[in-house]
């Protein structure tokens, strides 16, 4: 009876002992696939990084992984130690190898290329958050809608806040995302003439710059507006409905 009790509890150990050693011969298995393929210690994006973030920003979201040396992309990175200055060119996408051309100098981030300026107009930028700007839907080619708000003082006949269709059809030249911390086109103070709202808060990440071709005349008032008032874009097709001008107040709403 006792031996019969000690061989089922020989039987439970042995059990318990290989369990182990196939467990930690599985853990090592990669290790030593890896140590077999020449490992290299390259940066690996570990959570998502949207594009124009600071470097700051890519440096706590990376990490120092070893990777199989066949698998390694050319220019993975291993350090950021050259990378001074620069920004995120592109969302980055966890598990992906941080590759040189990722980063770049702020002023060459582009969410897209760059059309030829029509003789006779002048290009003008301004910066607004995306929700003003289609959604950030907007691509150099584009023809978009001008809205323009003023606190107060628009037209002396209609005291109070206004606000007005005032460019059609502007062509949009170039669209670039502003780097991480731009802050985009504040709200007018009250001081201005028009009480704070809420809602108006400065939303620099994602921001766009918006590059247009226009008139001087219309180069003016985008100027004016930037410094001024509010700015609000619509995507506005040359064959988009233009019912003349109409300026929008509050009692103008519910009609």
């Amino acid at each position: 009876m006792k031996s019969r009790l000690l061989a089922g509890v020989a039987a439970v150990v042995l059990a318990l002992i290989g369990a182990i050693l196939m467990f930690t011969y599985a853990q090592g298995a990669d290790q030593r696939a890896v140590r077999d393929l020449d490992p290299v210690g390259v940066l690996v994006v570990m959570k998502a990084v949207p594009a124009g973030s600071s470097l700051e920003t890519v440096k706590e979201a990376v990490a120092l992984e070893q990777l199989p040396g066949t698998a390694v992309g050319k220019t993975a990175l291993r350090t950021l130690d050259d990378a001074a200055g620069k920004v995120a060119g592109a969302d980055l996408i966890p598990g992906e190898q941080l590759l040189a051309e990722r980063l770049i100098a702020p002023e060459d981030l582009k969410t897209s290329g760059s059309v030829k300026v029509p003789a006779g107009l002048q290009e003008v930028s301004f910066q607004l958050e995306p929700q003003r700007v289609v959604g950030g839907r907007l691509e150099p080619g584009d023809h978009i809608g001008i809205f323009i708000s003023l606190p107060s003082g628009g037209v002396e006949s209609k005291p109070g806040e206004t606000t007005q269709l005032s460019i059609h059809k502007v062509l949009v030249t170039a669209v670039q995302r502003a780097p991480e911390g731009a802050a985009a086109q504040p709200a007018p103070s009250a001081s201005a003439g028009a009480e704070a709202n809420p809602r108006d808060v400065n939303l620099p990440t994602g921001s766009l710059m918006i590059t247009v071709a226009v008139n001087d005349i219309n180069a003016d008032k985008i100027v004016f507006a930037s410094e001024f008032a509010r700015i609000w874009l619509s995507k506005e097709p040359l064959d988009a409905q233009d019912s003349g001008p109409k300026i929008m107040q509050k009692q103008d709403v519910y009609k």
